[in-house]
Parts: C-alpha cells; sequence; structure tokens
C-alpha cells in the first residue's frame, strides 16, 4: 500500500481540561476556605485559555470582595498516569 492510498486521518485535538472555582478564603495569607459548601465552581474547560477567561469574568465580578479567589486548576495534569 502506497502513501497516496492511505486514508488520510484527523487527529483530535488533545483534551487539556481546566477546572475553574472559587470561594471566600479564610485569610488573605493561605488558600484555606471559609466554607466548603459554598465553592463556586465555574465549570470544566477544554484547554486554558477558554478557563482563563471564565477565570477573568468571575475574578472581576468578585473585585469588591478581597477575601474571594478563584483558581485554575490543570485537571490533565492530574489525569495523566
Amino acid at each position: 500500500m502506497s502513501t497516496q492510498d492511505a486514508a488520510p486521518t484527523t487527529a483530535e485535538p488533545t483534551q487539556l481540561l481546566h477546572l475553574v472555582f472559587g470561594g471566600e478564603l479564610q485569610s488573605l495569607d493561605g488558600i484555606t476556605f471559609r466554607d466548603l459548601s459554598k465553592l463556586d465552581v465555574v465549570g470544566i474547560f477544554p484547554d486554558y485559555a477558554s478557563a482563563a477567561i471564565a477565570w477573568k469574568a468571575k475574578a472581576q465580578q468578585t473585585v469588591d470582595s478581597a477575601l474571594t479567589r478563584y483558581f485554575i486548576v490543570h485537571l490533565h495534569r492530574l489525569l495523566q498516569p
């Protein structure tokens, strides 16, 4: 079979999942949340760029609350064996 006979392959883009979440911290010195039942899970995103857009939007909405922080977690790093 020649290379001309081979069917073209379309590789699926690698999913690099990212979680955006946040909540109110106990203090500015750490990352201990005041109330875990009130964590705001913004969502899971297929790439860092879309996660960063969601993170920025939530961070701007809570700019008046100094203790409220949002984070991006690189889920794809946790899922790799």
